[in-house]
C-alpha cells in the first residue's frame, strides 16, 4: 500500500511490520536478531536497515507493542517511568550495555563507533536527509520565477540586471487557475539570447523559499542596495528555531542550506542559522493529526469564551512535553480553567495581608519557622522552585506547569484547616514568597492571570 513519507506522516500513521523470519548477528555482541520489514522505515535513509531500540524510540514502541517484542532500557530513566507505556527519550547513563554501562550517551556513541571501526563492522558517516523540494506553486500570489521559456533557447534566466520580476497587482484570482497564465502583458517578454518573443515562467516560489533567509533580511529590512547588510551579522544566528515535525527534513535543512549559501557568498559570517532547536509534537484528536484539511480542528474562540485564553494555553503546555503529539481534550482545558479559579482563589483570600507584608522591610518579609511543619513545606518549596527553573531551561515546559500545578496545592495545604497548629503570623510571608515564585513560573504559561495578579499583590 502506498503511504506518505513526511514526518508528521511517519509518526501518526499506524505502525504496521511482517516478521522476514531472518536473523542477523548483533555487530558487538553477536546476539541473534531478527529482521522485521516496517512501514516507517525509509529506505533511503542510511542503509535502509536500521536498529530498533523501542526503550528509547516513540515510533520502535509502538512498533514493539502492536508485535508484542521485547523492551529493553539501555538508558537510565527515572525510577517511576513505565517503559510499557511509553519510550524515554532523553539522553543520559548506559545501562544493560555491557563495557558500556555508565558512559554518558555522548560518550557512549563515541566509544562504540570507536569499536565498530576496529572491528572494520561499521564506519561513522554524516547521512543528510536533504531530499529535493519542489518550490513552484501555481498560483498568483509568491515570488516570481525568474524564468523565460524560448522555443529557440529552450529554459534561460532573467538577466541579473533585469531583477527583481515584478507580479501584476491589478489581477484577481477566479480559484480556478493562476491569473498570470492568462495575463499577457505579463506573460509576453523577449529571450535575452536571441530576441525572440518568449514566455515568461507563470508559477511563483513557495512561502519556504522566503522564509528560509527572511530571518536575515529583517535585520536589513530598508537596505535598498543590497540582499543582506552588516546588521545580519549583528543579529545572526537566532537564538531559537521552533518548527513543527513536518519541517524537521523541509524547511530547516533548506534554511540551513541556504544561509551556507550566503555565508559562502560573503553576505553572512556565521556558519548556521539558528543556535538551538525545538521540534514541537503534533496535536492530534481522535488519533488523527488536526488540520483544516481534514475537517478535524477545534476552532478556539469558543473555548476562549468560556474558559478564558490562559486555560487553553495551561492545558497546551502541561497536556505534553512540545516534541511530542498532544491529544486533544475539552475536559482536559476544563480541567487548566479549575488550576486558574483556584490561583485566584488565593490569590484574593490573601490580597491584602500580602500587600502589608509588601510594604515592610525585605528582613522583616524573609521567613522564619520555628514550625516543623512549615519548614517541611519551605523544603518542598525549593526543591519545586529549583526543579522549575532547571526545567524551563531544558525547555520541558509540561513538568513546568506540573511543579506549579504541585506549588499551588503546596500553599492550599499551607492554608488549610489542618495546619492550623502552625503560626498563621509565619504563614504569612510563605505564602507571599511561594505566590511570588509561582507568578513568576507561569508567567510564560499563563500571562494575562499572572500579570493582574502580580499587580493586584502589589508584588
Amino acid at each position: 500500500k502506498n503511504t506518505g513519507v513526511s514526518e508528521a506522516i511517519l509518526n501518526t500513521q499506524e505502525k504496521l511490520g511482517v516478521d522476514s523470519e531472518l536473523s542477523v548477528y548483533h555487530p558487538l555482541t553477536g546476539e541473534k536478531i531478527p529482521v522485521w520489514i516496517a512501514n516507517f522505515v525509509l529506505g533511503e535513509y542510511g542503509s535502509g536497515a536500521v536498529m530498533s531500540v523501542p526503550a528509547h524510540d516513540a515510533r520502535d514502541h509502538a512498533f514493539a507493542k502492536k508485535y508484542a517484542l521485547p523492551i529493553k532500557p539501555v538508558i537510565q530513566a527515572p525510577s517511576n517511568w513505565d517503559f510499557t507505556e511509553a519510550a524515554y527519550l532523553e539522553k543520559g547513563t548506559l545501562i544493560n550495555s555491557g563495557p558500556y554501562d555508565q558512559l554518558s550517551s555522548h560518550d557512549a556513541i563515541e566509544a562504540i563507533t570507536k569499536e565498530l571501526t576496529k572491528n572494520k563492522a561499521g564506519k561513522e558517516r554524516t547521512t543528510y536527509r536533504l531530499r529535493d523540494w519542489g518550490i513552484s506553486r501555481q498560483r498568483y500570489w509568491g515570488t516570481p520565477i525568474p524564468i523565460i521559456h524560448c522555443a529557440n533557447c529552450g529554459t534561460v534566466p532573467v538577466p541579473e540586471s533585469d531583477l527583481p520580476v515584478h507580479l501584476p497587482t491589478h489581477l484577481l484570482p477566479d480559484g480556478k487557475t493562476s491569473p498570470l497564465c492568462s495575463d499577457e502583458d505579463f506573460l509576453s517578454t523577449h529571450c535575452p539570447r536571441c530576441g525572440k518573443p518568449a514566455r515568461r515562467e507563470t508559477d511563483t516560489m513557495d512561502t519556504f523559499v522566503e522564509s528560509s533567509w527572511y530571518y536575515a533580511r529583517y535585520c536589513s529590512y530598508n537596505q535598498s542596495k543590497r540582499i543582506l547588510d552588516n546588521r545580519a551579522n549583528d543579529w545572526l544566528p537566532v537564538s531559537q528555531y521552533i518548527g513543527g515535525i513536518e519541517h524537521a527534513i523541509l524547511h530547516l535543512l533548506y534554511a540551513r542550506f541556504i544561509h551556507k549559501v550566503l555565508r559562502d557568498l560573503g553576505f553572512v559570517s556565521s556558519d548556521e542559522p539558528f543556535g538551538r532547536l525545538l521540534t514541537q509534537g503534533m496535536v492530534l484528536k481522535n488519533g488523527e493529526k488536526m488540520s483544516k484539511s481534514k475537517g478535524n480542528s477545534v476552532a478556539p474562540e469558543p473555548l476562549i469564551q468560556k474558559y478564558g485564553a490562559d486555560a487553553l494555553r495551561f492545558f497546551i503546555i502541561f497536556s505534553a512535553p512540545p516534541t511530542q503529539t498532544l491529544e486533544w481534550s475539552d475536559q482536559g482545558v476544563e480541567g487548566a480553567y479549575r488550576f486558574l479559579k483556584k490561583l485566584w482563589h488565593i490569590a484574593h483570600l490573601f490580597e491584602e495581608e500580602i500587600q502589608l507584608i509588601n510594604k515592610k522591610p525585605q528582613q522583616e518579609r524573609d521567613f522564619k519557622f520555628s514550625c516543623p511543619t512549615l519548614k517541611q513545606s519551605a523544603h518542598t518549596f525549593y526543591v519545586l522552585l529549583d526543579r522549575s527553573c532547571k526545567d524551563m531551561e531544558r525547555q520541558h515546559f509540561n513538568t513546568v506547569a506540573s511543579s506549579a500545578m504541585k506549588l499551588l496545592n503546596l500553599a492550599e495545604a499551607v492554608i488549610s484547616p489542618a495546619s492550623a497548629s502552625a503560626d498563621s503570623i509565619q504563614k504569612l510571608p510563605f505564602i507571599q514568597t511561594l505566590l511570588s515564585a509561582l507568578l513568576r513560573i507561569l508567567s510564560p504559561i499563563t500571562p494575562h492571570i499572572s500579570q493582574y495578579l502580580w499587580n493586584r499583590l502589589g508584588l
